[in-house]
């Protein structure tokens, strides 16, 4: 057996590391101030136990440090470690020139025991087994025989629980919400180990704070208030995660000073890990464009960070619509070019590449206008078509009149090349006598 005793540099770190020592033994348990871990089935994964060592301790990150202590039994690598922490040396002979108050079960006796002559382990060890168990009681002789490898050591080992759920206690009265950033950073970096222990990626965790006061003002206040933060892809990226809850707590307020901080995972996925290339340009530094917007949005507010997303319409202003860069669901959209399939007079259809490459790359907000002259129409000067017709008849489905129009390139003497469409009567397309004249308008500009 081979038993390593950890005990963390910060108190409130102790689950954490649990969890994180699980991804080297299944066998750790809490016992005391340390955690025990007993790793001789597993040190020979890891390439020995200097290896596994040197992994354990030296590779924490985000956790701070921990004192270590190694030994045959659990008891014996705790004793040597409250040892190390008392800045005495181990004894040359283990364990019989253990101090008596380095075992837990002797505690309580070692005053009545250093009366008879008896100070360590090897003491106790030789006094009568009988007259022991009658004076101290058996619990003192079995944990003795523990800590020789006399008796099998049980215990209750740690479970990795399968969401993160968490709380703590604020050091101070928190009253704005930017001051639980501090806590709340705490325990991120506690969700972080969790999320590399699970394997997972965080896609929504909520904040949720404890209110000191039960009313203020004369009007009654709720015991809890919540925060949800989601992100656009799963991540265990604890800085991004870090800065997208400071600006949504920077602009949070509280009804009333807090006193407990919570933070729990609402969503999570399965995490594939990060994609790593060997050619340099692939490696750029910086967050990428998912965590800027999701920055963006939360500081700007989603209705002011946009994307365009491609929608189904044959009328070029409705051929994209614009949407909350941050929702889940446009998180991949782009300025795409909605494919355009069109009619043409002789009936024939007319395949989207053929219509795409007729777009200008200009469209006017609201298409404008034109004045016409002798059944031509005018743009700072007459207007020459030098395309055919392409049809359009679209739009009847919403109730309302349809989009009849022909759209033409026509070159202008000043503005150049200029994107128009004249506007059929509805009679005219009905194949009825007496039809209004066309109408015509610009939407777009050729650079």
């Amino acid at each position: 057996m081979y038993w390593i005793a950890l005990l963390p540099s910060h108190e409130e770190e102790c689950t954490a590391w649990g969890w994180r020592a699980l991804q080297f033994t299944p066998r750790v348990a809490q016992v005391d101030e340390a955690l025990l871990l007993e790793v001789s089935g597993s040190e020979r994964l890891w390439g020995g136990r200097k290896r596994l060592l040197r992994r354990l301790v030296q590779g924490c990150e985000p956790l701070s440090g921990a004192h270590w202590a190694h030994g045959a039994t659990s008891l014996v690598a705790l004793a040597l470690l409250r040892l190390k922490l008392r800045g005495e040396a181990p004894p040359a002979h283990l364990p019989q020139d253990l101090p008596l108050d380095t075992l837990t079960a002797a505690r309580e006796h070692v005053p009545t025991l250093e009366r008879t002559g008896c100070r360590t382990w090897g003491d106790l060890r030789a006094l009568p087994r009988a007259g022991v168990a009658r004076r101290f009681g058996a619990a003192l002789l079995d944990a003795l025989d523990a800590g020789y490898g006399d008796r099998p050591e049980r215990y209750d080992w740690l479970q990795l629980p399968e969401a993160f759920d968490m709380k703590c206690e604020l050091a101070a009265l928190a009253t704005t919400a930017p001051e639980l950033m501090w806590s709340a950073q705490r325990l991120l970096t506690q969700l972080q180990v969790w999320l590399q222990a699970r394997h997972r990626g965080v896609l929504a965790l909520e904040l949720e704070w404890t209110l000191d006061l039960r009313r203020l003002n004369g009007v009654r206040l709720p015991s809890h208030e919540q925060l949800t933060v989601r992100t656009a892809q799963p991540t265990q990226d604890i800085s991004h995660l870090r800065r997208l809850v400071g600006e949504h707590l920077s602009r949070s307020t509280l009804s009333a000073p807090a006193n407990h901080l919570r933070l729990r995972s609402i969503e999570t996925q399965p995490w594939g890990g990060a994609d790593k290339s060997l050619l340099p340009e692939d490696n750029v530094k910086g967050e990428r464009l998912h965590q800027l917007v999701e920055r963006l949005s939360v500081r700007l507010g989603e209705g002011n960070v946009l994307v365009a997303q491609a929608h189904e319409d044959h009328r070029p202003e409705r051929m994209q619509k614009w949407v909350p860069a941050r929702a889940k669901e446009n998180c991949h959209a782009g300025l795409v070019p909605a494919s355009m399939s069109a009619r043409r007079p002789d009936g024939l259809r007319v395949k989207p590449a053929m219509t795409d490459s007729l777009y200008p790359p200009w469209l006017l907000p609201r298409p404008l206008p034109l004045e016409v002259h002798n059944s031509v129409p005018h743009y700072c000067g007459p207007l020459r078509r030098l395309t055919r017709l392409f049809r359009v008849e679209t739009g009847w489905w919403e109730g309302g009149k349809p989009a009849l129009r022909d759209y033409f390139i026509a070159r202008s003497e000043e503005a150049g090349l200029v994107w128009i469409y004249r506007e059929r009567p509805l009679q005219l397309a009905q194949g009825l006598e007496h039809a209004q004249e066309f109408r015509w308008y610009l939407q777009g500009l050729y650079a």
